[in-house]
Order: C-alpha cells, then sequence, then structure tokens
C-alpha cells in the first residue's frame, strides 16, 4: 500500500507513575510528521520503519503513538525517506548554528538553549553561551550523527579538567540561578552540541 497523506494517531503518556489516567488525544498527522518522530526512534533503517507502520504502534519519549498499521510499499517509503536529510560526518562543526549544548558526564546532563546561555545581566559585557563556545572551538568537536527528532547535526567535544574548569569560571555569567548552579557542582567531562543546517 502506498503512503497516506494523513494517518490518524491516538497519543497517549507513558510516563511512569503509581497510578494515573491519562487522557488520550486522538489528532492527525501528515506522513511526514509521523515519519519525522519514526525516524527520530529508528534512523533510516527501512526494514525497521517498515514494520513500526506495520504495527501501528510506537513510544517515543514519555509518549505512546497508535495508528492502524499497514503494510508499506517500499518504493514510496524510499521516495519520501529521500526527503529526509542524512548523516554527513564532512561536515564541520559551525558555532553560528548551534542551537543546544548538553553538559554530560554528571549524574544529569545540563541542558543549555543557545537562548537562555545566551543572556546577559544588565552589566555584564560577556554572556556564557560565548564562553561555552570558545572552549568548543579551541579544539576539534567529533560528528556524531544526524539527530531526526531535533533537525541538527550532533557533535561531542570531550573537555579536559581545564576546559571543564574554564566553563565553571563562567558559570557566574549564567542567568537562571539552578543552572548556574549544577554547572558549578557537577562533574562534567563533555559537551554534546545540536547544530542546524
Amino acid at each position: 500500500m502506498s503512503l497516506p497523506p494523513t494517518v490518524r494517531v491516538k497519543l497517549s503518556s507513558e510516563a511512569a507513575e503509581a497510578i494515573s489516567l491519562t487522557p488520550v488525544v486522538v489528532r492527525e498527522f501528515a506522513i511526514r510528521d509521523l515519519m519525522e518522530q519514526i525516524l527520530g526512534v529508528t534512523g533510516k533503517d527501512e526494514a525497521r520503519i517498515g514494520e513500526l507502520l506495520l504495527r501501528g504502534t510506537m513510544v517515543s519519549g514519555a509518549s505512546r503513538f497508535r495508528w492502524q498499521g499497514w503494510a508499506v510499499d517500499e518504493a514510496a517509503l524510499r521516495e519520501l525517506l529521500a526527503t529526509f536529510p542524512d548523516p554527513d560526518p564532512s561536515r564541520m562543526f559551525a558555532a553560528a548554528n548551534c542551537l543546544r549544548a548538553v553538559l554530560r558526564g554528571g549524574r544529569q546532563p545540563i541542558e543549555l538553549p543557545r537562548d537562555a546561555a545566551s543572556r546577559k545581566g544588565m552589566f555584564q559585557r560577556a554572556n556564557f553561551w560565548d564562553a561555552l563556545m570558545r572552549v568548543v572551538a579551541a579544539g576539534s568537536s567529533g560528528y556524531a550523527g544526524y539527530s531526526y527528532r531535533e533537525r541538527c547535526d550532533r557533535y561531542v567535544r570531550e573537555l579536559s579538567h581545564a576546559e571543564a574548569e574554564e566553563i565553571r569560571a563562567a558559570a557566574g555569567s549564567v542567568q537562571y540561578s539552578t543552572v548556574r548552579e549544577r554547572i558549578l557542582t557537577t562533574g562534567f567531562t563533555q559537551v554534546e552540541l545540536f547544530v542546524a543546517r
């Protein structure tokens, strides 16, 4: 069967709680939007995508997606998948296009969206984002693949102890006290970077 233009999808929460009743939301997804959700789980693995479409269920993050499954036409699937970007390890890291950074290595990752990390106080000259990008640019970031969920290329940069301390020293310019405290107290060893094309 060829790919339908839209798919009726039931969305429910998979959040781990004791006893909870979560509403089921029914939504019409354009096939491209549903495929984007599927690619976030499978990557461009045609066999797995075909299995998911036939099964009609998938869990992504804290959400369960359910739809009336169907056997997919491989040529139509291949044609749709060709419209999505492929990983490109030859792409160099571009700080100007970096949308988000995640400090990793401690118990929990520290999420740093660019817009939040680049805010400055009234009398501040520098911001945390610029300091982080200077540290990242001082070494080489390894290409880690394309994230269909984020619509970004992913890069990973291992940090030396001195670089981690340099990032901690810049934490005073972070506007949000909770994030600032986590940067100062967490033992991170790498930064994951999400870069728009």
